[in-house]
């Protein structure tokens, strides 16, 4: 295996980030947000808004690469109160401290190699800097990939549900939380 490292991605790595999602929506999720949603994929749309995304104040995105490959994404930050907000719409006491993993993405033919948890541990590492004293993201609950991933991390659902319609279909996705004290073990 090449070196595997993990950067903060800049507005040219907008078009690299697009086609891994692209390209990992299409290979690993037409199933579960239905062919039109992934068929309607913009890739100069999806470049335009990564380039946003990157800029985006309190928004941190890492990029996995290994050698010279781009090879997966995660997207940190504060998290919106809309996101940490309890099923009754109620804010737990450390709302202010939570942080979102918004996107956390490997590329299928790149996947078991440790890439998502480096992206994990780095941007655990710099939300616990910004002052984030925990994380929550948002996963399919049929995405058993991502849910034992995450697992392993320490994460676990904390009980909250919600229905995301990609205009093909409905996906109920869980939301996790755990710790931000993550660190890569050899």
């Amino acid at each position: 295996m090449a070196a595997a490292e993990v950067r903060p991605a800049v507005v040219s790595d907008a078009p690299e980030i697009a086609r891994i999602q692209r390209d990992t929506w299409r290979s690993a999720y037409t199933e579960l947000l239905g062919e039109a949603a992934v068929a309607g994929l913009d890739i100069e749309e999806l470049e335009k808004t990564w380039a946003e995304t990157i800029e985006y104040p309190g928004t941190r995105v890492f990029l996995a690469t290994e050698g010279e490959f781009t090879v997966g994404f995660c997207v940190a930050g504060r998290a919106p109160e809309s996101e940490v907000a309890t099923a009754d719409g109620s804010l737990p006491d450390d709302a202010s401290t939570t942080a979102l993993i918004a996107s956390l993405l490997v590329e299928p033919r790149w996947g078991r190699r440790g890439h998502a948890g480096r992206l994990l541990a780095n941007a655990s590492a710099w939300l616990r800097e910004d002052g984030a004293t925990r994380g929550i993201s948002w996963v399919a609950q049929t995405d058993h990939a991502s849910l034992g991933f995450f697992r392993r991390a320490g994460w676990s659902p904390d009980g909250t549900v919600r229905i995301l319609d990609t205009g093909s279909t409905n996906v109920r996705e869980v939301r996790l939380t755990g710790g931000l004290d993550l660190e890569l073990t050899p």
